[in-house]
């Protein structure tokens, strides 16, 4: 089939005929509207690839026309040009759904790699389920999750996801990478508090050669490496303050510049981040910038608890047995009755990972094919309304205590046996217990575990 044409909305007639040859240099046609009036009248009679606009027409704003398409033409990639360093606009029209921006003057470059980001999404219709057997459940949280992936992934915006650790926010940043027009691409995730902060800026932008001591040779950073696809920054609550900065200026310039590079280098990366943290609550406290909290926050996605969808808990826990079966070459064990109703009334504060956690050793445990509830093992104090099935009753009081001091004890009680097991090594302990060295030595300075 042949490719869509190109809708090209501006009142600047040299602007149109330099982008007209652009596209047609691509093998693309284009048509032209001088106006929002022009504009809406074409997108209604004719099929379109894309949508380049200008902010300022002559009888509206750009704007107006991102709102119209998403709901006249929502099949239309809309992407805006905006004027040099003006991101509150381009911010602005990204919430309204745009799929990109492009700054004044264009980069004939960056344009070329946005309209062939966006002729992708053409056929992204049909693989949005490619999702569906992957991020299971059937609650309503989870379908309305699943609906978000499904619109965000026709976006380039950047997307904040929050939720509890073990949830699944990198599952997710890989579905909306997969079910987009970067699918193609690399996924290329970064946990913001793994990388020590001396090596951070080296990781996250390369350095060239003799830069510094120890640089025997070029290196490609994490960010380079993203190119034409997903950056995942995980944990970005973490991130050094210096290295906010940094950050702030590759979503802003879309460029880096290598340690020890004397220019910036374009990348063509989309941005996901994601933190178990408040962000909200860091920038308050002066330890995460405002202006990078607005840039990466341009859309947010929570993931739900398991606490929160109860009833998906038999088909996780279910999806969850057979693929350790498969990863142990056995037949999958079921759950009796007991451990099921036990798994189900257990308020899980570590969530899909806890659960996973729990089965493994289930399954190991388990001599006869099915898993009872004495091999489940659920730690009474974090139990719900059910516990007593669980294990035996709460501990005396616990029951009328708020779930965040529930929730405090437990991880109390799972880092001081971390530092027992590992003799007190702070390192080991943190990786048994699946987190940073620094978020560990945080959690022991908040709890006030000596």
């Amino acid at each position: 089939m042949p490719s869509p044409s190109i809708l090209i909305v501006d009142d600047e007639p040299d602007l149109c005929e330099l982008l007209a040859i652009t596209l047609q240099r691509m093998s693309l046609a284009t048509r032209t509207a001088p106006n929002l009036a022009a504009a809406r009248k074409l997108l209604a009679a004719e099929r379109f690839g894309l949508c380049l606009t200008d902010m300022r027409l002559p009888d509206g704003d750009g704007l107006e026309l991102v709102e119209w398409i998403q709901t006249q033409a929502p099949n239309v990639p809309v992407a805006v040009i905006t004027a040099h360093g003006n991101m509150e606009t381009a911010v602005k029209a990204l919430k309204l759904g745009a799929f990109d921006f492009v700054s004044k003057p264009v980069d004939l470059a960056v344009l070329r790699k946005l309209v062939g980001s966006a002729l992708k999404l053409s056929g992204s219709d049909a693989d949005t389920g490619v999702f569906g057997p992957r991020l299971l459940g059937e609650s309503r949280s989870i379908q309305a999750l699943r609906e978000l992936i499904a619109r965000v992934a026709r976006s380039q915006a950047p997307v904040h996801i929050c939720g509890e650790s073990g949830t699944g926010k990198e599952l997710v940043a890989k579905l909306i990478h997969e079910s987009g027009p970067r699918r193609d691409g690399p996924f290329v995730p970064v946990n913001c508090g793994a990388i020590p902060t001396e090596l951070m800026e080296s990781e996250l932008f390369g350095h060239k050669r003799g830069s510094f001591t120890g640089a025997v040779a070029d290196k490609k950073g994490l960010i380079p490496s993203a190119e034409g696809g997903t950056l995942f920054l995980d944990e970005i609550a973490d991130l050094p303050l210096h290295m906010q900065v940094k950050l702030l200026r590759v979503i802003q310039e879309k460029s880096v510049r290598p340690v020890g590079e004397q220019r910036e280098v374009p990348v063509d990366v989309r941005v996901l981040s994601a933190t178990h943290k408040n962000l909200a609550q860091a920038v308050a406290e002066g330890r995460f910038r405002e202006d990078l909290y607005y840039r990466v926050n341009v859309i947010e996605l929570r993931v739900p608890s398991v606490r929160e969808r109860p009833e998906d808990i038999p088909e996780l826990a279910e999806a969850i047995l057979r693929r350790l079966g498969r990863r142990m070459r056995i037949e999958p064990p079921r759950l009796d009755d007991a451990a099921r109703r036990a798994l189900e009334t257990y308020a899980f504060p570590g969530n899909v990972r806890e659960l996973e956690n729990i089965l493994e050793r289930a399954v190991t445990l388990s001599t006869a094919g099915e898993i009872g509830i004495e091999d489940i093992q659920l730690r009474p104090s974090v139990a719900g309304a059910g516990g007593a099935a669980a294990g035996g009753a709460t501990a005396s009081g616990t029951d009328t205590a708020p779930l965040g001091d529930h929730l405090e004890e437990i991880e109390r009680e799972a880092i001081v046996k971390a530092l027992e097991q590992t003799r007190y090594n702070k390192t080991a302990a943190a990786k048994a217990l699946g987190m940073s060295f620094r978020a560990l030595r945080y959690r022991i300075k908040k709890l006030g575990i000596e």
